[in-house]
């Protein structure tokens, strides 16, 4: 009983909690006993089981009184770094291992206010910057997939890794993660669920630990497309408390599940055939445009000519950005406080030395540097420019088409002991998807084939600013086509 009301998608939990099916307390403790069961997949730092049942009362008694909300009693998992009230909210570090903040992110309190159950916060890499979750100072998190051949274990990417996982080994009903280069749609690809990354301004980025204030964007994860189509449309909307929060109309999204996409125009960027990319990927998009082609799409090949140069220019923005947001990290007010300080100098080195771990030590120093007079004008503001072209790129492939298609990732999930060493190696992870946060771009990706050796593979769909509508519609296809098997044990 505990596994099949795990296994429920997001959508039919909803819909047998408002039957009365079972209880919101029976599926929180379904959620609790397998998370207790898979402690190995280290996928939370943070666990919330006395609240999470007390919530899970509270919503009981909604629906015994028909005041149920549309999210009542639905269990998630909430990447470590949204704020959340009264709840530790570490991002991954050792800087914020004691920071228990006392609010909300505007992104939970609209899920709260819609009755949603938080079980826990989530792995994830240290501040967010990293693919594999390696860089989290709490310990990997590990995808619930293993090789057949080997049977090693996987990581499940980064920096969402631990929503990731949650969400593939039924540990929720679905998650939030943040993407600020793919770190939703990464680890949705190397786990084999759905993860979405929306336009930049979507969803409100107040109460989200910063990394790249004009990247980060959150967005859910989730087993179905349809479960991230209800879930987006929840956390959506405008906010006065972040100024890069858009005023749009919020649509229908699961409105959108299962409409035809006769007559839309799919581009294939041919930039993103990139080297090293798996000969199993290639051959899957080429499946996934045929999908859409029998379902009455056209398909386009486009070019998109700057790609080869977003993924440098992204790792100047990254960093730059990131050195100025953690600035705010000195050992005074709220972040790690070193024991040993001589002089406020010396509290400031030893707190920021012991605090951060080697990645965002190393993105802070790049950051830094392309920021200092005489490197400034030579390195950022070119890699602006570029950013630039990528954008203007996207709007004259928008003119032509009404998506994109292209794979996630270049290859699938490696195992933990095959991590590159070379920073630069793993930053190619994220050569497929910085475009889009570059842009300001909506993006899915949506879980789609396996390798030989029975790992997840993911397809990506990319849109203009603010038609999800359009990654829906499309993504809903290419699952239906798909019929991805989700992983279970055995």
């Amino acid at each position: 009983m505990t596994a099949a009301l795990a296994y429920q998608t997001l959508a039919e939990a909803q819909k047998n909690l408002h039957q009365r099916v079972f209880s919101a307390r029976a599926l929180v403790q379904a959620f609790q006993e397998r998370i207790t069961a898979y402690q190995s997949l280290n996928a939370f730092i943070t666990e919330c089981p006395e609240h999470a049942l007390q919530a899970a009362d509270v919503a009981d008694a909604r629906f015994a009184k028909g005041e149920a909300r549309a999210l009542e009693g639905i269990p998630l998992a909430i990447k470590d770094i949204f704020c959340t009230k009264g709840v530790r909210t570490t991002a991954g570090s050792n800087m914020l291992k004691g920071f228990v903040p006392p609010y909300e992110s505007t992104v939970t309190q609209k899920l709260l206010d819609a009755g949603a159950i938080f079980l826990g916060k989530t792995n994830m890499d240290e501040f967010a910057m990293g693919s594999s979750n390696s860089t989290s100072a709490f310990g990997c998190a590990v995808s619930p997939w293993k090789r057949t051949s080997d049977g090693k274990s996987l990581v499940p990417g980064g920096s969402s890794g631990g929503s990731a996982a949650a969400t593939a080994a039924h540990l929720c009903a679905g998650a939030m993660g943040t993407d600020t280069g793919g770190s939703i749609r990464q680890p949705a690809a190397f786990c084999g669920i759905t993860g979405i990354k929306p336009t930049y301004g979507r969803c409100s980025r107040f109460g989200v630990i910063a990394l790249a204030s004009s990247l980060d964007q959150a967005g859910p994860m989730t087993k179905t497309v349809q479960d991230a189509a209800i879930l987006l449309e929840i956390i959506s909307g405008y906010d006065p408390q972040d100024s890069t929060s858009a005023c749009v109309e919020v649509p229908h999204f699961e409105a959108e599940i299962g409409a035809s996409i006769k007559g839309l125009r799919v581009g294939i960027p041919k930039e993103y055939q990139v080297e090293g990319m798996s000969m199993e990927l290639r051959q899957l998009w080429d499946t996934g445009a045929q999908w859409l082609k029998d379902a009455g799409a056209e398909i386009v090949s486009v070019s998109l000519p700057s790609t080869p140069y977003a993924l440098p220019a992204y790792y100047i923005i990254n960093p730059a950005e990131a050195s100025s947001n953690f600035a705010r990290y000195d050992g005074v007010r709220f972040s790690h406080r070193t024991s040993k300080a001589e002089d406020l100098w010396d509290l400031y080195e030893r707190s920021r030395a012991e605090g951060f771990g080697k990645e965002v030590k190393r993105r802070i120093f790049i950051g830094t540097y392309v920021l200092s007079a005489g490197y400034f004008e030579a390195y950022y503001v070119k890699a602006r420019k570029v950013q630039a072209l990528i954008r203007q790129e996207f709007l004259e492939a928008f003119k032509n088409v009404d998506v994109l298609l292209a794979p996630t990732t270049p290859t699938g999930a490696f195992a933990q002991d095959e991590e590159p060493k070379d920073p630069v190696t793993m930053y190619l992870n994220d050569v497929l998807t910085v475009t889009v946060n570059l842009a300001g771009l909506p993006a899915i990706s949506v879980p789609a084939g396996l390798t030989q050796e029975k790992t997840p593979l993911g397809l990506q769909l990319i849109a203009p600013h603010f038609r999800e509508d359009f990654l829906f519609r499309t993504g809903s296809v290419l699952e239906s086509c798909a019929r991805f098997p989700f992983w279970k044990e055995g």
